[in-house]
């Protein structure tokens, strides 16, 4: 399971047009679901994400989490984060779970991070989905479980 997180003052997210989920200062999460990818896998990213400090304490130092700057998360579903890329100019996708199960394991992953005490908004799985974000540092990592 991935998640590309980026420190963000706002980002929003539409389909069709009407937005489905928007934040203000937090994490956009950019969520890739891979094959045999496991809910405690899920669990221990959700822990991850919302314990990594990667916000500015009085002393300007990474050092403080989500929670802790009483941010949000955006949670978007990101099939192409699993891409097979080493090779040719063509991504493979063969490493992404079946949409059932990468469906299933993305609104976990959501539910995980509020009984975890965090506001989370989302996109809407496997649409066509425009994110709009302003990214704060700029500041992006990229968690792998």
């Amino acid at each position: 399971m991935i998640a590309m997180i980026q420190r963000v003052t706002n980002a929003l997210v539409t389909v069709e047009g009407k937005c489905v989920g928007e934040i203000k200062n937090g994490l956009l999460v950019l969520l890739g679901v891979e094959k045999g990818d496991t809910d405690k896998q899920s669990q221990r990213l959700a822990e991850k994400v919302l314990a990594y400090r990667i916000f500015s304490d009085v002393n300007g130092k990474m050092n403080l989490n989500v929670q802790q700057v009483g941010g949000d998360l955006l949670v978007i579903s990101q099939f192409t984060l699993a891409a097979e890329t080493k090779k040719g100019n063509r991504p493979g996708f063969s490493n992404g779970a079946e949409p059932k199960e990468a469906e299933r394991l993305y609104h976990l992953f959501s539910e995980q991070c509020r009984q975890l005490g965090c506001h989370v908004e989302n996109g809407i799985f496997a649409a066509d989905m425009q994110v709009t974000s302003t990214n704060d540092g700029p500041t992006t990592f990229w968690l792998q479980i």
